[in-house]
């Protein structure tokens, strides 16, 4: 750095020499002429400034200046600027500082974003919270994403919090404060996770579309609420004597399939059931994973189904219009039961079961029927076996069975070392 500052001083007395050597001697100035040496003396003291402010390889710290129109005479601005190149463009940009610290802190970020690939300069400073949320909204649009709502009510409540704020602002304490502001609205872990899941996907996106240069930590909340629930079947042929007829069907396909009922069951057609072929099918793109699904119609689910076709049937004719759907309540889609549902489960005097209960059910009835792991997870839908196993749960009778078998295996192998068994 000191040597190009004396290059830039021996460049300025290259340039001023010649004047030198051709002014008169101060002996023939007349008055008090300034004698071309000791214009000679300032301009080295300017350039020498100059030189210091300058930033090799990084670009130039400095004072705006400039002449007032009427006096003509020259103004510098006490805030220091930064000049950098940025895609073969010049960039200006005010510190917002006296200090020429701050200038070159500024300045050496900037740098530190061009090498990195980062969005550069005050326009990205510029993005608000509200632009990374219309991001995120536009891309859950464009994808066709059913959870669409979810995540505008994610949206709103960190909008109550952050809506003033601009995304370089939103850093690591504040989302810590958010957390705590959500807890003391009383909301649950597992919500405020979700709200931090949307905030940090607003800024990949913001990152994506270089409107953003970076993300805070966002770290989530510690969640212990995995349901165990599953139903017996006596449990479940308690809750199926409250429910109203028009439920029965989807029920206990739930109950026997583990599909979930929202988005997969209420949404069947007639056409999504061959009775000749066996099948009840899922097709790519109706799933959570985007992929089809088959699942075999067992005696149980055929004797639902074909019943529960046989009524849609007698239904169209005698309201002679037809009804497309697999599962309805008086020829109209089913959206939800929930209110149905909660009021069943207390009379059946097991509340606090939830439809998605059949999920676990499902997947112990296949484990306990020695269903391979790999068809049970296509049928059920679980794409890995992490989140199978997460509903692979073992009841009382399930872990008595395993004692039984490790217990003759004990016997079995106490009984060779004493003699009394031949090997095999």
């Amino acid at each position: 750095m000191e040597d190009y500052i004396m290059n830039e001083i021996e460049e300025t007395k290259g340039n001023h020499r010649q004047a030198v050597d051709q002014s008169p001697s101060p002996a023939s100035a007349e008055g008090d002429v300034e004698h071309p040496r000791e214009r000679l003396g300032i301009a080295r003291q300017r350039q020498v400034g100059r030189a210091r402010k300058q930033m090799r390889g990084f670009g130039t710290v400095y004072h705006p200046a400039w002449f007032d129109q009427k006096t003509g005479e020259r103004k510098e601005s006490p805030i220091f600027w930064i000049k950098y190149y940025h895609n073969k463009k010049v960039v200006r940009e005010s510190s917002h500082s006296t200090k020429e610290s701050d200038a070159r802190k500024l300045l050496k970020k900037r740098f530190g974003e061009i090498e990195a690939g980062r969005p550069v300069g005050p326009d990205a400073e510029k993005t608000t919270f509200s632009d990374i949320a219309t991001m995120l909204k536009d891309d859950y649009k464009a994808n066709g994403r059913r959870s669409l709502p979810r995540i505008e009510d994610a949206i709103e409540h960190l909008r109550e919090y952050f809506g003033d704020y601009r995304a370089v602002e939103i850093t690591g304490d504040k989302v810590t404060a958010y957390k705590t502001y959500r807890q003391d609205q009383r909301a649950a872990n597992s919500t405020i996770n979700n709200e931090l899941s949307a905030l940090s996907r607003m800024f990949t996106l913001g990152i994506m579309s270089n409107k953003v240069a970076g993300r805070p930590h966002i770290e989530k909340l510690a969640v212990n609420n995995t349901r165990t629930g599953f139903f017996e079947n006596a449990q479940f042929a308690a809750i199926l004597k409250f429910l109203p007829e028009h439920y029965h069907a989807v029920v206990e396909t739930g109950f026997v399939t583990g599909w979930r009922m929202a988005d997969e069951l209420f949404t069947r057609q007639r056409h999504h059931v061959d009775l000749k072929a066996g099948w009840l099918r899922l097709d790519p793109g109706e799933t959570k994973n985007n992929e089809g699904r088959m699942f075999p119609l067992t005696p149980r689910l055929r004797e639902v189904l074909e019943k529960q076709i046989a009524k849609t049937e007698a239904l169209q004719k005698a309201k002679g219009e037809v009804i497309p759907w697999l599962f309805h309540r008086h020829g109209k889609p089913i959206k939800g039961f929930r209110k149905a549902w909660k009021s069943a489960c207390k009379l059946a005097g097991i509340p606090g079961k939830i439809p998605h209960d059949f999920r676990r059910t499902a997947v112990r009835n296949l484990e306990r029927a020695g269903v391979p792991r790999s068809a049970a997870m296509k049928m059920v839908g679980h794409k890995t076996q992490a989140i199978y196993q997460r509903y692979a749960i073992a009841d009382e009778s399930m872990l008595k069975d395993a004692a039984e078998k490790l217990n003759r295996l004990h016997e079995f192998d106490q009984a060779q070392t004493t003699g009394k068994v031949r090997a095999k």
